[in-house]
C-alpha cells in the first residue's frame, strides 16, 4: 500500500511529552540531545503533537503542569518520555533535572489522575525505581535498569529511540512498523552486544510492564517461549508509535475494537485446553469475523 498523507489518514489522539534532564556535563547534554531529536523526528514522521520540558530551573513545576493538564483529557493516549540521569541514595530514587529533581512519588502523583492510556518510557539511570510507584491499569512501562541500583549511565534509550521512531530492524513480526514491545527487545539486545563487545560488565538491564502488577520483565524472558505463565508484553506489543500505512488508516475507534479483539482471541488460545473442541473453534470463529468487521468499518 502506499503511503498516504496525514491530510488523508483519521486523526489520532496522541499527545507525546518529553522530559530531559540535567546532563551533567556537555558530552551527556549531546547525547540526551540526540535522542530529544531522534524522538521529535519521530512524532513529526507519525503526525502527532510533542511538548518537550528541559530549559531551565523551572523544569519540575513544567512537567507537574503538562501533567495536570494531560489528565484534562479522558480519551485517547499520552506518551511521557524522560530522557536523562535517575539517582538512588537507598532511600528515594529521583528523575534530575534543572532546578529540583523529581521523585518517584512525586512523578506517581501527578500521573495518577490520567485516565487516558500512559505510555511511560525512562532509560536512565536508577529508572526501574519509577516502574512499581507509576504501574496500574491502561499503562505501559519502560525502565532501562531492573533495579534503583543500577546507577551508571544507561545506553538503553540511545537504542530505544530509533527503534520507535521506525527503524524496521526493530521490526519482528515484519508488520512494517515497530511497537513497543519490539523497541524494547531491539533496544535490550543492543545494549548486551554494547557490553559484550567492550568486554565490560552490563551495568544495566530494561525492564518493560503492561500487566498493572508493578512487576516488570526483561527481554530475554519475554523471548523465552518455554517460560509459562503471565508475562507482560501483550499490550506493548499493540502499542507504536509510527504506523505502517495500513494502520494509519484506521481510526483510533476501530484500532482500539481491534486490539481488544486481539486480546480476546488470545485469552481463548491460552484456555483451549479447557474447552470442548466444538465450542473452541465456535468461538474463534466469532472473533475472527468481528475482527475482519473492524477493518471493513467506515
Amino acid at each position: 500500500m502506499a503511503s498516504v498523507s496525514f491530510a488523508e489518514a483519521p486523526k489520532r489522539d496522541v499527545d507525546v511529552l518529553i522530559v530531559t534532564g540535567a546532563p551533567g556535563d556537555e558530552e551527556y547534554g549531546k547525547r540526551f540531545e540526540k535522542q530529544v531529536t531522534t524522538w521529535k523526528e519521530a512524532c513529526d514522521k507519525a503526525g502527532i503533537p510533542v511538548t518537550v520540558i528541559g530549559k531551565d530551573d523551572h523544569d519540575a513545576e513544567a512537567l507537574e503542569a503538562a501533567l495536570k493538564q494531560a489528565a484534562t483529557k479522558t480519551a485517547g493516549q499520552m506518551w511521557l518520555v524522560m530522557i536523562g540521569h535517575g539517582t538512588f541514595d537507598n532511600r528515594e530514587v529521583k528523575f534530575n533535572l534543572r532546578g529540583p529533581d523529581v521523585t518517584a512519588k512525586q512523578l506517581a502523583a501527578w500521573c495518577q489522575p490520567i485516565q487516558r492510556e500512559l505510555v511511560v518510557i525512562d532509560g536512565g539511570s536508577s529508572s526501574a525505581g519509577f516502574l512499581q510507584p507509576l504501574a496500574g491499569k491502561g499503562r505501559v512501562i519502560v525502565t532501562g535498569t531492573k533495579s534503583a541500583d543500577e546507577i551508571y549511565y544507561t545506553r538503553f534509550g540511545e537504542f530505544f529511540a530509533p527503534a520507535i521512531a521506525g527503524d524496521l530492524t526493530a521490526d519482528l513480526d515484519q508488520d512494517k512498523q515497530v511497537s513497543v514491545l519490539e523497541a524494547f527487545r531491539h533496544a535490550s539486545r543492543l545494549a548486551t552486544e554494547f557490553y559484550e563487545k567492550e568486554e565490560r560488565i552490563s551495568t544495566e538491564h530494561a525492564l518493560i510492564e503492561d500487566n498493572g502488577d508493578g512487576v516488570g520483565t526483561r527481554a530475554e524472558i519475554i523471548a523465552n517461549a518455554d517460560v509459562k505463565g503471565k508475562k507482560d508484553g501483550a499490550r506493548a506489543a499493540q502499542v507504536a508509535l509510527v504506523l505502517s500505512p495500513e494502520e494509519q488508516m484506521l481510526t483510533d475507534a476501530q484500532r482500539s475494537k481491534r486490539d481488544e479483539l486481539e486480546r480476546k482471541l488470545e485469552a481463548l488460545k491460552a484456555k483451549r485446553s479447557e474447552m470442548e473442541e466444538p465450542r473452541y473453534y465456535t468461538e474463534v470463529e466469532s472473533l475472527l469475523r468481528e475482527l475482519a468487521g473492524v477493518y471493513q468499518a467506515p
